[in-house]
């Protein structure tokens, strides 16, 4: 396409993206504008993509990373023959065109963004399953100039370079000014040259409103052989002599009267034909063979290594199966993939934040990751987890070292709110094995759910409870001891399931009955067969969970006794744990079996 038509495209972007906001008295008109350029070259010259095929695995790819820019990726859509969308519609309760970038609004939207900083950890995921797939496609973001303060960008430009992803171009709209004034460094492309070349990464400064520029510079990136990083000196506003390099417009819509003279300066362009490059189709499949379950060679085994025993053999089974971890992997057993297939499983370093964001982005390009540290730590990338989660990504998340129960290594190092955590995320599950078996199981079912999974792994050894044979279900729980004179229902999950037991065999000694429960489904869970046997089993309910009070299985068991003749004792962890033996600690916070025994003694 000729320069000329593409400055067209450029001027009919802005006027669309102006019209859109105007219609919804809402939106970002003027950090469109600054861009309009930037994209017109990029979707209507450089990159190639099959328009009638969002899921073709060898399209190039896009990610607005600054998403409250969403209505001129709609329009470049729109005019590229994406979408059938009225673009008036932006905003709208019933139109798909929402105010920042979401996957349910089309199938050409790959990621949520919005929640700014993590577009580019999404797109070096995606240029990561380019190369672990052998494919060419190549992956482009576009950054805003606020949201580089933000650090996960530079975890993500560190793993970038590590990995020598060549087939990854980061554009940073650099238009001076943020949502309340001018940006840390403004205008200084020069400074942040230096930071961005300090990352290892191929640099160049250009004029963000020539299309020479901006094609000479992406020309010169498919020569690189690093990342690059494009720093695009643009003007926010652009094209509106009223709003342009001033203050006072980052999120304002103009109002009918100002978008008619701001229309009237634009130069009237006419829309010509496009004919969008399909990529070279490549035949690319995972391989797949049927499951072997693991052999272990004793009968106390902990959770987090029989998860990764299991993930080892799922990888070994259907190459889509991918591990990334951040510099846990011995602990959390992750490490076992790599030993027998090193090709799925990527090392993300300490970098929490960036590991969440790449893996949504290798989960979109079709890998069934699973991602791993220890749960006390996921909650650094809690937003990444989020932005995930409204994205759908298909990622099994993995917290080791959970709780008290880790012992020595005190309480900086417990997680003790995780469960809360993924508890809250729209259509996530949450598993909490207590034995090998059942964490085979679970990390099983986990591969072959969509969305956002949890499960929770143990340091401590564990004896086996369940048989290889033994089936779990999402939702449902297990009933290890009942009886027909129980007084009570001892309810554990993961640690706490052996304290409970052991609780049940010290009271069998002295003929007092209680039946105990594996709650290893925390989400989703059936309250109404939970109640119903509780009902059938002394109406009373003794729970522990090595967890907080807050957002935990106590609190995911009480909101539905609620109107029930049900008496219920939760106990958790409501300190701040000191250093110790996990069986210690375990005492010291009133979760052990002793606990159990303790509070079915005291009056209900």
């Amino acid at each position: 396409m000729e320069n000329s038509d593409l400055k067209d495209i450029a001027s009919v972007l802005r006027c669309d993206s102006i019209e859109m906001t105007t219609s919804a008295g809402s939106g970002h008109p003027s950090s469109c504008l600054s861009a309009a350029e930037i994209m017109s070259v990029l979707f209507f010259h450089e990159m190639k993509y099959d328009v009638k095929n969002p899921e073709n695995p060898d399209n190039d790819e896009f990610i607005l990373s600054k998403g409250h820019a969403a209505p001129i990726l709609y329009s470049c859509l729109k005019h590229a023959g994406c979408i059938k969308d009225d673009l008036n519609t932006l905003r709208k309760l019933n139109s798909n065109l929402e105010g920042h970038p979401i996957p349910r609004s089309s199938k050409w939207i790959k990621a949520a963004t919005g929640s700014l900083g993590q577009g580019i950890g999404v797109a070096v995921g995606m240029a990561l399953a380019a190369k672990l797939q052998n494919r060419n496609f190549r992956t482009y973001t576009i950054l805003g100039d606020s949201e580089i303060s933000e650090g996960s960008v530079y975890e993500a430009l560190e793993l970038a370079s590590y990995y020598k992803l060549n087939n990854l171009v980061v554009i940073v709209d650099i238009n001076r000014l943020g949502q309340r004034g001018e940006t840390m460094l403004g205008h200084g492309t020069a400074e942040y040259k230096m930071r961005f070349e300090g990352f290892g990464c191929h640099v160049e400064i250009i004029n963000g409103h020539s299309i020479n520029a901006i094609i000479k510079s992406l020309d010169n990136a498919r020569r690189s052989k690093k990342p690059t990083v494009i720093l695009a000196r643009t003007i926010k506003g652009k094209g509106v002599s009223f709003i342009e390099d001033k203050e006072g417009w980052h999120g304002k819509a103009l109002n009918y009267e100002e978008a008619e003279m701001a229309l009237s300066e634009i130069a009237k362009a006419r829309i010509p034909k496009i004919i969008i490059e399909k990529p070279i189709k490549l035949t690319r499949k995972f391989k797949k063979s049927s499951y072997k379950s693991p052999k272990y060679e004793t009968e106390e085994i902990a959770t987090r290594f029989a998860y990764g025993q299991t993930l080892a053999s799922l990888g070994k089974s259907d190459s889509s199966i991918l591990a990334i971890d951040a510099e846990t992997s011995n602990s959390t057993y992750s490490l076992e993939l790599k030993k027998v297939r090193p090709k799925q499983f990527v090392e993300a370093f300490i970098a929490e934040q960036n590991m969440v964001s790449m893996a949504t982005g290798l989960s979109i390009k079709g890998f069934n990751v699973f991602a791993s540290t220890f749960a006390a730590f996921l909650s650094r990338a809690h937003d990444q987890i989020r932005m995930a989660a409204i994205s759908s990504s298909n990622i099994t998340f993995v917290g080791s070292h959970a709780g008290t129960s880790i012992g020595e290594d005190g309480g900086s190092q417990m997680g003790l709110e995780d469960i809360s955590l993924f508890r809250s995320l729209a259509a996530s599950a949450v598993f909490y094995p207590s034995d090998s078996f059942s964490a085979e199981k679970l990390t099983i079912l986990a591969s072959k759910l969509p969305s956002i999974k949890y499960i929770r792994t143990s340091r401590p050894k564990t004896p086996s409870l369940y048989l290889k044979t033994d089936k779990f279900r999402a939702g449902d729980f297990k009933v290890l001891k009942e009886g027909g004179r129980d007084s009570a229902v001892f309810v554990g999950s993961g640690i706490t399931v052996h304290e409970a037991l052991a609780a049940y065999y010290k009271l069998k000694k002295k003929r007092i009955h209680v039946a105990v429960v594996d709650l290893y489904s925390i989400k989703p869970f059936n309250h109404k067969k939970f109640v119903n046997f509780v009902n059938d089993h002394g109406k009373k309910i003794v729970l522990a969970e090595d967890h907080r009070p807050e957002g935990g299985i106590g609190e995911m068991i009480a909101e539905k006794l609620v109107g029930t003749k049900i008496k219920f004792k939760h106990l958790s962890i409501t300190e701040i744990p000191h250093s110790g033996t996990s069986k210690e600690l375990l005492h010291l916070y009133r979760i052990d079996s002793s606990a159990y025994i303790n509070e079915l003694k005291k009056k209900w």
